[in-house]
Formats: structure tokens, C-alpha cells, sequence
């Protein structure tokens, strides 16, 4: 029997006989399980026959929406051209090259090389230990640490697991990878900061002072993201990051800028610093560079770290055996194609305005509804107990998770971190889409909360 012809409760059996997970919860497959079997657009449909809006384009990925003929007409070209060669230090292909020469002329402009990857943990662990690489090479071995930020989130391989900074991920895993630190997010709905200073630079000079308590000398690099889209949809203030980065040239801390969500558009920029005005000195990303069509993640450095990379006298020894691979290079070029002509740039700012605009009118006088915050097309609604003092509901009212089920009755999918309900749904998604999304929100609200 095929899996598309099996019923749902089929596949669901079969499923828990033989399949694992990510963040493996048994009862929550079981009570609340799906089974797409199809995508178009903006919808994805579940064994049964019922279609979903895809509120979170897959997982922040989907950019272009499903069921793309163009995508897959390139991946099948290219596989049956060359479907894989080795990328190791030798060896190389046309799809690579070329993707690497349009990233260098689409990114921030010190950054002009890349390293390919397979996904955003990938991207991660790469960015960390090519600075490590760095610093040894420029002779200060003892310049490891990497400095990080709550409800940042960077993956969940080791290394990228000790990053991130949302503690659930970390308690059966202990212990963490050593040279961690964490400062707090800028969270303009919750950091409080001293009197007398913006929250903006109160907030990034947490860095500073993190800096100067494991002593400059040890810190390697800072790695954020523009906006901390898993985190809960986190925009910090405009003045921050243009003071994260006088702290990172102040103490010689590499400045890596976590895009793997907000590259290629997103946030209505083309990489999320943009909206700031300046330039990190490396970057990492994935996810809308192949819009989810195949796995591929990056890492772009500057020249000064290219150079130490091209005159080191110890090899580099970092490899991933699909690193470059070229059925993923082709897509990602594809996929810019896209990106550029249908303006991604220009439609994730407006439609994200718009939705925003949206979401405030129908939900901010809910006495539930704390704070309604997004940029570009990435939005998320926090829900607390009491609005004049921003308490959170007790975790074990599960009123986020209770939302998220009363909206998936009405058809819709998207991911929450806690009580916060994100929404980033594909850049291609229709106004009459981005209506409905609200209305469901709304309603299942009203169902949960009245």
C-alpha cells in the first residue's frame, strides 16, 4: 500500500511503529497528529482530505509557498546532470561557484565568502568554530567564548543546542558545551533596564558588561539574530544593534549575525541588519535560500577571515559531506530567481505591515492580548494572565498550546514558544489568506480565553 493511498489512522499506526520525532512527544502525535500529503501555495493538506493555511511556511522556510514546478524542475535537472559530487578541498562544481558569486553580490558588502551547509545547526556549529579557527590563527587561542542571548535560538546539534538560549532545550542534554554565555534579550515587552538610559542601549550593554566579566581577551564572538523569531518574534529597538556593534569593534569581539530565519527577505530587508544600517562579520543561513525545497545552510565570512582562513598554517578541519552539494546550489539559485523577480523583498515589508495592522485591530483590546509585535512577515501575539502588569498564565494552563489546537480546528498551523503564538507564513500568501489567518486567531482566542 502507498503511503498517499493509506487512510490517515493507517499512516498514524505505521508512524508510531517505526518514526522519531524532532522534539519527540508521543502524546501529542498521537492525540493531535497529521499527515501532509500535499502542498499548494500557502495550504497544506492532511491525509484525511483537509486543508491547512501554513502559518509558519513550513518551519520559517516555505518562503515561495508549495508545490513549485519551477523548484523541482531544477533539482531534477540537476540531479540528472551531476546529483553529487564531494565539495572537500580539490573538488568543487558549477552550481557552487555560481551561487557563491550571487550571494557575494546580494549580501552585506564585507561579506564575500562562503561555506555551504545542510541547515542552520550546521551553519551554526560551522560559524562557531571558524571563529575559534580565526583567533588561534591571529594567535590569541584563549579567545573562545561565545557570548549569546536569551530566547535567542541557534539550533539543536550540541554546540548550536548551547547557544541557543532557550533553557527547555538544554535539561537532558546536560552537560552543555563549555564557552557559553548568555545575556539578556532585548525583549522590548519585558527587559527592564536601568533608569535614565534607553532600553535600546541598556539593553546591548548587557554585552559589555558580560565582555568585561569573562574578560575581553577570552571572548571570541557575539551571536545573535536580527529579530529572535523562535524566540517569540523579539524586534529590538532601533538603537540597539547600532551599540552592539561599537561594543563588538571596542573589545575585538567578532559580531556573527544568525539570518537563517530572517536572510532573504523576511523581515522585509534582505538580511535583517539592514534595518539597522550595519554589517556583522559573519553571517549564517539556510532555510528561505532553498524556500524548504532541499537542504542547504551557509556561512558567509568577511575578507579579513577568508584570509586568515586562505594563510593559516593549520588546515581548517571542517567538513560536512554534502557541504556545496549541487542539486541544493542549483535550487538555492533558482530560488533567488524567484526571490528577486517576484519582489519577495517588497512583498513581505507590505504584506507584513498589513498583517500586522490587522492582527492589532482584531486582538489588541482583548484583555488577554499583551503585546502584538512583527517585522516584515514575521508577527506573533503574546498572551498574558493580567495586562496592566504583563504576569504570565501558570505554564500547566497551557493557554498557547490550547490556541494552537483550537486553531488547528479551524484550519490552520503555525508553532508557538510558550504563550507567544508566531505567525510567518510563505511571502506568496494571498490577502484574502492573511485575512483568514486573523479570523481564525480570533476565534480560537475566543474559544480559549472568551
Amino acid at each position: 500500500m502507498s503511503a498517499t493511498s493509506a487512510s490517515k489512522p493507517d499512516l498514524l499506526a505505521r508512524d508510531r511503529a517505526h518514526l522519531i520525532h524532532p522534539l519527540h512527544d508521543r502524546k501529542l502525535h498521537d492525540q493531535h497528529g497529521h499527515v501532509w500529503v500535499k502542498g499548494e501555495g500557502a495550504l497544506l493538506y492532511d491525509a484525511d482530505g483537509k486543508p491547512f493555511i501554513d502559518a509558519l511556511a513550513g518551519l520559517w522556510n516555505v518562503v515561495a509557498g508549495h508545490g513549485r514546478k519551477d523548484l523541482a524542475e531544477v533539482a531534477a535537472r540537476q540531479m540528472e546532470t551531476l546529483a553529487y559530487c564531494s565539495g572537500y578541498a580539490g573538488s568543487s562544481n558549477p552550481a557552487a561557484i555560481e551561487l557563491a558569486e550571487r550571494l557575494a553580490g546580494i549580501m552585506y558588502p564585507k561579506i564575500r565568502r562562503f561555506f555551504f551547509t545542510s541547515g542552520g545547526s550546521e551553519s551554526t556549529d560551522s560559524t562557531i568554530k571558524t571563529a575559534r579557527y580565526y583567533w588561534r590563527m591571529k594567535g590569541k587561542p584563549d579567545k573562545n567564548k561565545v557570548i549569546c542571548r536569551q530566547w535567542g535560538y541557534h539550533g539543536t546539534t550540541l554546540a548550536a543546542m548551547s547557544a541557543t538560549g532557550i533553557s527547555s532545550y538544554w535539561p537532558m542534554f546536560e552537560p552543555r558545551v563549555p564557552g557559553f554565555v548568555h545575556i539578556p534579550s532585548p525583549y522590548p515587552y519585558r527587559y527592564v533596564g536601568p533608569a535614565g538610559v534607553s532600553q535600546g542601549i541598556a539593553a546591548a550593554n548587557e554585552l559589555e558588561q558580560a565582555i568585561l566579566r569573562e574578560g575581553p581577551d577570552s571572548v571570541a564572538m557575539f551571536l545573535a539574530e536580527p529579530v529572535q523569531c523562535s524566540g517569540g518574534v523579539i524586534v529590538p529597538q532601533d538603537d540597539y544593534y547600532p551599540r552592539i556593534r561599537e561594543i563588538c569593534d571596542k573589545y575585538d569581539v567578532l559580531l556573527a549575525s544568525d539570518e537563517v530565519i530572517t536572510g532573504f527577505g523576511r523581515t522585509g530587508k534582505m538580511f535583517g541588519l539592514q534595518h539597522w544600517g550595519i554589517e556583522p562579520d559573519i553571517i549564517q543561513f539556510a532555510k528561505a535560500i532553498t524556500s524548504g525545497y532541499f537542504p542547504l545552510g551557509g556561512v558567509g565570512i568577511s575578507e579579513d577571515i577568508a584570509n586568515v582562513l586562505d594563510t593559516g598554517d593549520k588546515v581548517w578541519m571542517h567538513s560536512y559531506t554534502y557541504s556545496a552539494h549541487p542539486v541544493g546550489c542549483a535550487v538555492a539559485l533558482k530560488t533567488l530567481d524567484i526571490i528577486e523577480s517576484e519582489g519577495f523583498v517588497q512583498q513581505a515589508a507590505e504584506k507584513g505591515t498589513y498583517l500586522l495592522n490587522q492582527l492589532k485591530s482584531e486582538l489588541s483590546d482583548h484583555p488577554n492580548v499583551g503585546d502584538i509585535r512583527g517585522l516584515g512577515l514575521v508577527a506573533a501575539v503574546e498572551f498574558v494572565q493580567d495586562r496592566s502588569t504583563k504576569a504570565e498564565f501558570p505554564p500547566t494552563d497551557k493557554v498557547g498550546h490550547r490556541i494552537h489546537l483550537a486553531a488547528q480546528d479551524r484550519g490552520l498551523v503555525t508553532r508557538l514558544r510558550g504563550d507567544c503564538f508566531c505567525l510567518a507564513p510563505p511571502v506568496i500568501t494571498p490577502y484574502v489568506t492573511l485575512d483568514r489567518i486573523v479570523d481564525i486567531l480570533k476565534a480560537s482566542v475566543k474559544a480559549v480565553l472568551g
